[in-house]
């Protein structure tokens, strides 16, 4: 039986299956498909599986707390005792337990305060007003002592923001103890030295006076002991944050009689520190349509003008939390709005702001329904909301988390003659946008307890992919912030990078490393790679695998392949330990048609692309007639004819050649459809999916979205086909932007030209020192002062 090959070049595609993987790293080939399991990822354990779940022998510690503190207004300061029972559910004995002394970064001779760095040109008023600031005030926590149950001292040391405690005997595996630790701290003034909590007061001319305090990392709290670290005891230096571990909270705080107070938890005592009104405006807010005030703007205006007599203790509750912060002014408003959630053990979460008169009014329209919206859409995401409240807390903070209780700084500006208030859309929309992050927070990683100290990114970078979702959900005109993949573009060519994968104390450009980057990989995985209803599958198994537990990247990592069945190491590689950028090119594209070897159809198409060559110059400018075209006696048989005319040969044989072929030949010759082959670089280096949108002639288009893997025997070029009856006009990849290509302008084919407005800039004189310090120059070149000139003409 005869065999044809086609008149068409064909693509060989070489077998996978057997190739040696020595063999394909020998030359310039770089394999961005190697898997990273046993290469980057630990070894799977007991304690964390190769699926990406908890193991069958996972463990982690867990620490109660009964805490006793007062707020000292006067002296911007808090004492505070608290008892503390360590249950070690390790398998391992312990001779001593490492706590975290974080506010001890505020110290002059700790490693955060001796290793800021400057840029060395200028300093701000901020810059010059924090240095003044630490020369006369020093924070940190003092007067520590540490008892066992008994009240005996235990020995103690103190390593920068980490403390010691050395036990008697080893705290064995399955064992508690109970110990105690009083102290007191120095609040810092937010605004003068920076931090993620203290005090701001309202003191300039014409303010109240009085304060806000915001407490947060205020007591010492037992540093994580794990599976796959140990003691997590690395100092806190002030970029990466912290992990802890879960427990029971039982707090009282001590405050001026008029002071309100947010915090972690449920309050425990309402009848002791609220009146009978607040307490009923309370109960209806559990129902209500819209936020209701506990605390009116009209009595915190009373507060702010009373005089303080004595104090109030504010009791709170915290169940399975990792930690406890609080504020406390006398200036808040307290609104409250209850909102349904589909946890039965939460059915309804109380929602709740404070905010001074200041923050009136973009805080009343949008802090506590911003915290609903977030309620529904991380709920949606991951799982239901697992407290019993929500609260965003108006202060110097800008943006900060804890169980329960965020911290949120966006304000209305006042004018300065005037007195007008007024905000801005930026302000508007920095005030729901940062409600949302900091409450997300409260399940990345407050919840999921992943270690912001280690790998910032997987509560600030998922938490912001969520974010990015939340704001579209509450605007689709919600400006673009980090997620979206068009945003990150130049981050990702610029320079002084690290990747993804990289310690919080270590990462350069913070924000678009640990936030946007991320986030933006996460929103392409979502909407490009794997598809909303596989991704959203898998994420939130991650989300219900890991809460109330302590996940690691790889334990994301595998969850997300697992789930989802889908293998994405060269994403993780690629996006989250490389610096390399998105730039696919569309080089080039190639048509081609099959040859149907039937001379009466392959000679008229000869002739057709003959004719579109251009004519010879030297022909197109002989405008006088030819001997053949003037004397007829010059003409034969080739001047009726060509090479394009069918000979009665090329018939035959043809003819013959059909009779005896086979009928899968016959079909294929028969085919008319063009074939594109089109030619994709990549030039960033970060293997991506092409998405072609494909323009035909007929006004038709088609998008076709090819996987990653057509880079995984190139990944610097792949030739890919395309078989239509229909006739390409353009053709375009990343049509929508949705794959934060770095270059756009290589992605059409053939090439745009993009239209481009040019400004008309005016001459300018460039700097005159002589004009500035009015001096002129007369025609003979004398210098004068205006003035002196004056001077001489009225002698």
């Amino acid at each position: 039986m005869k065999r044809f090959v086609l008149g068409i070049a064909l693509l060989v595609v070489p077998a996978v299956a057997c190739a040696d993987p020595v063999d394909q790293s020998k030359g310039k080939f770089e394999d961005k498909f190697r898997q990273l399991e046993g290469e980057a990822w630990p070894t799977p354990t007991d304690y964390r599986n190769a699926a990406g779940e908890p193991g069958y022998r996972y463990w982690q510690q867990k620490v109660d707390y009964r805490i006793r503190a007062s707020l000292d207004e006067a002296g911007r300061s808090l004492t505070g005792s608290e008892t503390i029972t360590y249950a070690n559910n390790s398998p391992d004995s312990l001779r001593y337990l490492w706590l975290a002394l974080d506010h001890n970064n505020y110290k002059r001779n700790s490693a955060a305060e001796l290793t800021r760095t400057t840029a060395g040109k200028d300093l701000s008023v901020g810059g010059i007003r924090r240095a003044k600031r630490m020369q006369t005030w020093e924070g940190g926590f003092n007067d520590l002592r540490v008892t066992d149950a008994n009240g005996a001292p235990l020995p103690f040391t103190v390593v920068d923001s980490l403390l010691r405690v050395d036990l008697p005997q080893p705290l064995k595996s399955g064992e508690a103890l109970d110990f105690s630790i009083s102290w007191s701290l120095p609040i810092p003034e937010t605004k003068v030295v920076g931090g993620r909590s203290g005090y701001e007061c309202f003191t300039k001319p014409g303010e109240d006076g009085n304060c806000i305090f915001l407490g947060a990392q205020w007591f010492p709290r037992l540093a994580v002991y794990s599976d796959y670290e140990g003691w997590h005891n690395k100092a806190f230096l002030g970029a990466g944050e912290f992990t802890l571990e879960f427990g029971d909270y039982d707090v009282e705080l001590t405050v001026p009689a008029d002071h309100v107070v947010s915090a972690t938890g449920a309050l425990q005592n309402p009848q002791a520190v609220l009146t009978a009104t607040q307490q009923d405006r309370f109960t209806q807010a559990k129902t209500a349509a819209q936020p209701v005030y506990i605390v009116t703007p009209q009595e915190a205006a009373a507060a702010e003008g009373g005089k303080p007599a004595g104090t109030k203790t504010w009791h709170f509750s915290a169940t399975n939390v990792r930690d406890f912060a609080f504020a406390s002014s006398r200036k808040f408003i307290w609104d409250a709005q209850g909102v349904k959630n589909a946890d039965p053990a939460q059915p309804v979460v109380m929602a709740m702001s404070f905010y001074p008169k200041e923050a009136r009014p973009l805080w009343d329209a949008y802090s506590t329904k911003s915290i609903a919206h977030t309620l529904k859409v991380y709920g949606q995401f991951a799982f239901p909301y697992p407290y019993p409240t929500a609260q965003s807390v108006n202060g110097p903070v800008g943006g900060m988390e804890y169980p329960m209780i965020t911290f949120n700084g966006p304000r209305p500006i006042k004018d300065k003659k005037t007195g007008e208030l007024t905000y801005t859309e930026r302000a508007k929309y920095g005030l729901i946008g940062v409600v949302i992050h900091e409450v997300g927070h409260i399940w990345f990683p407050m919840t999921v307890n992943s270690d912001e100290k280690q790998w910032t990114w997987m509560d600030e970078g998922i938490n912001s992919f969520i974010q990015f979702e939340a704001q579209r959900q509450w605007d689709e005109k919600f400006p673009r912030g980090r997620g979206e993949p068009r945003e990150i573009r130049e981050y990702m060519l610029s320079e002084n990078q690290v990747p993804i994968m990289t310690n919080s104390e270590s990462i350069m450009q913070f924000g678009n490393n640990a936030y946007g980057k991320p986030a933006t990989a996460l929103v392409i995985l979502r909407e490009t790679i794997l598809g909303r209803e596989t991704f959203d599958f898998a994420f939130k198994e991650y989300s219900r695998r890991w809460a109330f537990k302590r996940p690691t990247p790889y334990d994301f990592f595998r969850t997300m392949e697992e789930a989802s069945g889908t293998d994405l190491d060269w994403f993780w590689r690629g996006w989250f330990y490389s610096t390399d950028h998105v730039d696919l090119e569309l080089a080039d594209i190639k048509k081609a048609r099959i040859n149907t070897r039937d001379p009466e159809v392959e000679k008229p198409w000869e002739k057709l692309q003959d004719d579109e060559k251009p004519e010879s110059l030297t022909s197109v400018r002989n405008t006088d007639p030819t001997v053949v075209e003037t004397d007829p006696a010059t003409r034969d048989f080739y001047d009726t004819t060509d090479d394009f005319t069918p000979t009665v040969k090329a018939k035959k044989k043809y003819a013959d050649a059909m009779k005896d072929a086979d009928p899968e030949l016959k079909e294929a010759l028969a085919v008319k459809d063009s074939f594109y082959n089109f030619t994709f670089r990549n030039k960033g280096g970060l293997v991506m999916p092409v998405i072609l949108k494909l323009d035909f002639t007929d006004g038709t288009s088609d998008t076709v979205r090819i996987p990653a893997e057509i880079w995984r025997m190139n990944p610097a070029e792949a030739i890919w086909q395309y078989v239509t009856p229909k006739t390409l006009k353009q053709a375009e990849i990343d049509p929508l932007w949705e794959t934060a290509d770095t270059d756009i302008a290589n992605n059409a084919f053939p090439r745009r030209i993009d239209p481009v407005t040019l400004n008309i800039t005016d001459d300018e004189e460039g700097a005159n020192r002589m004009k500035d310090m009015e001096m002129v120059v007369t025609p003979d070149g004398v210098k004068t002062q205006p003035q002196a000139k004056k001077a001489e003409e009225k002698k």
